[in-house]
């Protein structure tokens, strides 16, 4: 079964700490993929950070990298604070929207997106791949997790209703093709990685600078 749609600000019940329950069962996951791509040290930009729950667990689990996590939302980015409060490694939000030409970070040594390019328009795929070419030291790790499609694999049936879903919420909308990702991404001088088949019919992609 494929995880639910994420938290969307859209959907904001007025809470401060919001939830996305998909990252509790994702992290485990994510997490073991990180440990193999991230640097040993250095900081780690998280773009899209949504509730901030993935932004606290990996800060747990990898010490000593300092996390700054980011979102255009400012329910977001209360939700972040208040998830990451009390960890040391982790600095303030920031106000971050990835279509920007522009973003308040002038460098990272890596740059994390987690469940953002299908709840977001072309352009902010776009605009996230411009940022890690502009943030990113060579070699540097840009690491896409979510739900995408691929011409050679079936579409599960259903990462093709979450697709069709978000499609009615927004026709701007859905899930990416991988070639079409990593075709804009070579564009812009990004190498891709490697594709790692994740739970729930999620994928993570990870290019280097």
């Amino acid at each position: 079964m494929a995880d639910p749609t994420p938290w969307i600000a859209a959907d904001d019940s007025g809470a401060v700490r919001k939830h996305a329950p998909a990252t509790a069962r994702n992290r485990e996951a994510i997490a073991a993929v990180l440990a193999e791509v991230l640097p040993a040290t250095g900081a780690v930009l998280e773009i899209a950070s949504g509730s901030g729950e993935h932004c606290a667990f990996f800060a747990e689990r990898f010490p000593a990298l300092r996390w700054q996590p980011s979102d255009p939302e400012p329910s977001a980015l209360a939700s972040i604070a208040s998830w990451c409060a009390g960890l040391g490694n982790v600095a303030p939000p920031l106000a971050i929207d990835a279509s920007a030409a522009d973003w308040p970070v002038a460098r990272a040594d890596a740059l994390l997106c987690v469940n953002m390019v299908h709840i977001s328009p072309w352009e902010a795929t776009l605009g996230l791949l411009d940022g890690a070419v502009r943030v990113l030291p060579a070699g540097g790790p840009l690491i896409l997790y979510g739900p995408y499609l691929r011409a050679e694999v079936e579409t599960a049936p259903s990462n093709a209703a979450f697709d069709a879903s978000l499609k009615a919420r927004d026709p701007r909308w859905g899930l990416l093709d991988v070639a079409e990702v990593s075709e804009a991404a070579a564009a812009r001088g990004l190498r891709f990685e490697r594709l790692v088949e994740m739970p729930a019919n999620n994928l993570i992609l990870v290019y280097r600078r």
